[in-house]
């Protein structure tokens, strides 16, 4: 059943976004979900790194109210300096910031967060994933940027994934 159902929540996914999308509950909508819900994650299998394996479901939680309120206070952020320009005290900057992480999927979680952000531009990750280097909007000490990376989202990814 493992090699038929290779990401069995995508699948789920996959099928109740067709049925939203088409906004029914036909039985043609249902039969062509339910296909696509299962084929799509066959036919895509070899773009997976790896299988996930949650190790912490209630940290994932958290890690969604983490990211939503940071995101909006970086919102704010950024409207402030678009709106009062003289209120940013620093220029942007690029950070580097060494990684623990090694799973393939929190990585690209955590690259995901960070681009996602308002005041990050751009995000890389090294070769040897160890240390992703992140473009700031307002950059005043750099280890601070690094801290809140590394305890706000790399540790959380961490519990979930590794």
């Amino acid at each position: 059943m493992k090699h038929l159902l290779p990401a069995p929540l995508l699948s789920v996914a996959l099928f109740l976004l067709w049925l939203l999308l088409n906004q029914s509950l036909g039985a043609g909508h249902m039969l062509l979900g339910a296909i696509l819900g299962l084929a799509i994650p066959v036919l895509l299998r070899g773009l997976r790194p790896l299988p996930v394996h949650i190790r912490h479901p209630l940290t994932i939680l958290r890690l969604a109210f983490t990211v939503v309120y940071d995101t909006s206070v970086s919102n704010l952020t950024v409207v402030r300096f678009l709106l009062f320009p003289s209120y940013r005290k620093h220029g942007a900057d690029f950070v580097h910031i060494p990684l623990e992480l090694r799973d393939p999927n929190a990585l690209a979680v955590l690259a995901m967060i960070v681009c996602i952000t308002p005041g990050t531009s751009w995000a890389e990750l090294s070769r040897d994933r160890s240390v992703l280097l992140l473009h700031a909007l307002e950059v005043d000490d750099a280890q601070e940027i690094i801290d809140h990376i590394k305890t706000r989202y790399e540790r959380p990814l961490m519990e979930i994934f590794e």
